[in-house]
């Protein structure tokens, strides 16, 4: 295959070019690819015998957007915006052939193509608002003119890909081909290549036509925008940029794209999210594993506990390639199990997400049983049972008679001693802490915990099968909560005590909700048993609270039970305040000694998250993780910090270490040692630094 430059070649199938991109691991739009592309596409024009051209990638995907290499630097070669300009300016027809993603600038490469088609399976979508910025090569002036007004701002507001067979609906796509997609897509360009012209995207107007003038419509979509982004601004510069692509001239609607990309990438929370993007790629470099821990092959997996977390684990494994043994002790829990299953995979065939065909084999591969010496066969056991020690120890020491050597041994727990469970078996080594978050099959977190013995390997196959399953693991160490949950924990304990001291749930939900988290703690502990937990955590210690133990006494533990802290209608999902919680609260005021008394919204938003500041700061102290971004990525992914705030110690260095010490310094005057600054805090405020600037101890 001739070599336009080291990540382009040409090839003539017939009188047909095909310019392949091989820029692995997911061809990035680097300078020598956007300078193949020109190259290659001025080879293809000036040849004769070439009627049309066809754009594909090698590896396992279209373009996939910009290289993160070049972020932040100089740039270097040509601009993607005259890439994709001499596209649209071929004579000959181009073609995309779209096959895994085509994101951010890939989509606008595929945009500026006159045609495309995909493989059955591809994806596409816009997701810069992700990174805090809205497409800059064109996608809000072309996008709008392919799908229409109302689905691109969808797109570009909420960053979603959509899949194949609805990008087809939407024109986005001209055909999928089934079957060798670069075949197929050499085929559709002889078929287009006997048509006279080939209209250019940014000559379409009739979907646009129908909206302009109507800037009450795009105020709507703004309003709406801020809405659901609760404070993030790419989303709502998003639909100003598709309202310029519908009111001016293509070429002035590029000029006000490239205006509000610059705003927005000089800004604040571009840059929380461009850092956030690489803490996540960060969290899984681990220093100092031996140089010999093999990645074990895990062919099959075993889960223990057929309850909620249980069936959200083994929805995982299997949509990664897993066949899954499901073991429960009790034919009714594994019966609802698979039903719960089931249910997922229905839910996601009625969205056209998966075939009803595809639904039967991934059931096909769930196979359930009353055995635990089933667990012999599997290459990784996850253990997904109750939630206190004694039945954790029970569970592996019958893992501990069967499961085959070299085997993983997982333990899903959110709060207790790893070491400890491993202590009490044969193969502490095999031991491990796989802490996945509700629900299991969705939430992109997985808190991968080392205990002391925990092997090299292990840790690096653990780190493996997170990503399998399209996961973001980060590794931890052992102490109680780990990290989301142990700064989860020092939030929750001042939002329960300003209960007492005067607030009410939903003025602290609040609080947080503005701040941009999706939902505040009661509502999270609602929906998340966090209730039952807080209570069985306490059981047998002879520790009281009274607000939480009085509703578990009521029977309201949260969603499930339709009341917690607050009660839930029809939906079953809108908490509504409850006029028996606030005498519950009042009465726990009473017997306490509280004098209840207005607490301010300030006070609030300082007694919840510079707590969990201060907690971060104990946790990078005690080395429980490897780097501080690593804290914020369990933040942003598992518990709905805000992306574009960075994460707890991101946003914390850009508060200022000095005046947060000042604050916990004032709080723990008024309210205890509870607020005490932690000994890394101090110094490093103390130092002029930044959490940013820690290293660990070597």
């Amino acid at each position: 295959m001739p070599k336009i430059n080291i990540v382009l070649s040409l090839e003539k199938s017939g009188s047909i070019a095909v310019l392949t991109v091989n820029n692995p691991p997911v061809n990035a739009l680097s300078a020598p690819v956007r300078e193949g592309i020109q190259q290659g596409l001025k080879a293809a024009v000036t040849d004769a015998e070439i009627e049309a051209i066809v754009i594909a990638c090698a590896g396992r995907t279209f373009i996939a957007g910009a290289d993160i290499t070049e972020f932040g630097q100089p740039p270097r070669g040509p601009d993607l915006n005259a890439v994709l300009e001499d596209i649209e300016a071929s004579p000959k027809p181009v073609v995309a052939a779209i096959h895994g993603t085509a994101l951010g600038g890939g989509l606008e490469v595929a945009l500026a193509c006159h045609y495309r088609v995909s493989s059955e399976d591809a994806r596409v979508g816009q997701p810069e608002v992700n990174l805090g910025i809205i497409p800059g090569a064109g996608g809000t002036q072309r996008l709008p003119r392919v799908v229409g007004v109302e689905k691109a701002i969808e797109m570009m507001t909420t960053g979603l890909m959509i899949p194949a067979q609805e990008a087809l609906k939407y024109n986005l796509i001209d055909r999928i081909i089934n079957g060798d997609l670069v075949k197929g897509a050499v085929a559709f360009a002889g078929e287009v290549a006997k048509h006279r012209g080939h209209e250019r995207v940014r000559d379409r107007d009739d979907k646009i036509a129908p909206f302009r003038d109507k800037p009450e419509f795009f105020e709507a979509a703004r309003e709406k925008a801020a809405r659901a982004a609760r404070g993030a601004v790419a989303p709502v510069v998003a639909v100003s940029a598709v309202e310029a692509a519908v009111n001016l001239p293509f070429e002035q609607g590029l000029k006000r794209e490239r205006e509000l990309v610059t705003e927005l990438i000089n800004g604040p929370q571009a840059k929380a999210q461009m850092y956030f993007f690489f803490a996540e790629r960060e969290a899984g470099k681990i220093p100092g594993l031996a140089t010999n821990s093999l990645v074990l092959n895990l062919e099959k997996a075993a889960v223990i506990g057929a309850g909620t977390m249980g069936s959200g684990i083994t929805v995982a494994l299997v949509d990664a390639g897993l066949p899954v043994t499901l073991i429960d002790q009790d034919q009714q829990y594994l019966d609802r199990g698979l039903a719960n299953i089931r249910k997922v995979w229905e839910r996601q065939a009625s969205r056209g997400r998966l075939t009803n065909e595809k639904v039967e084999q991934r059931m096909g591969m769930v196979r359930p049983t009353l055995d635990f010496k089933s667990v012999s066969e599997a290459d990784v056991i996850i253990e997904a049972v109750y939630e206190q020690m004694s039945v954790k120890k029970k569970t592996f020491a019958e893992i501990d008679k069967y499961a085959k050597p070299g085997a993983i041994l997982g333990s899903n727990t959110s709060y207790l001693n790893i070491n400890e469970i491993a202590d009490s078996i044969t193969h502490p080594e095999s031991v491990i802490g796989l802490h996945f978050f509700s629900p299991a099959n969705v939430m992109r977190l997985l808190e991968v915990v080392r205990g002391k013995k925990t092997s090299d390997t292990v840790i690096a196959s653990a780190m493996a099968l997170g990503r399998r399953l399209r996961k973001v693991p980060v590794l931890v160490r052992v102490c109680h909560g780990f990290v989301g949950n142990r700064i989860f924990g020092a939030r929750e304990q001042q939002a329960v005590k300003m209960l007492y001291e005067g607030a009410l749930p939903q003025q602290i939900d609040r609080v947080l909700y503005e701040f941009g988290f999706p939902i505040g703690t009661f509502a999270l502990m609602d929906l998340t048993a966090g209730i039952e937990l807080d209570w069985r955590m306490r059981e047998g210690t002879g520790q009281k609270e009274f607000i939480i133990d009085r509703l578990v006494e009521l029977g309201r533990v949260g969603q499930k039970a339709g009341k917690g802290f607050y009660r839930y209608g029809e939906d079953g999902r809108t908490p509504i305040p409850d006029s028996e919680v606030h005498a519950i609260i009042i009465e726990g005021s009473r017997q306490g000694g509280y004098h209840r008394r207005e607490i301010s919204d300030e006070e609030i938003r300082e007694r919840l998250l510079y707590p969990m500041v201060n907690e971060a700061a104990k946790i990078l102290e005690e080395g429980i993780v490897i780097r501080p971004s690593d804290i914020d990525v369990v933040w942003v992914t598992g518990y709905g910090w805000p992306a574009y705030r960075g994460g707890p110690t991101y946003w914390a260095d850009s508060v200022g270490l000095t005046s947060i010490g000042d604050t916990l310094k004032r709080l723990q005057k008024e309210h205890g040692d509870f607020f005490k600054p932690a000994a890394l805090l101090k110094k490093l405020a103390d130092e002029g630094k930044k959490f940013a600037d820690f290293k660990p101890a070597s």
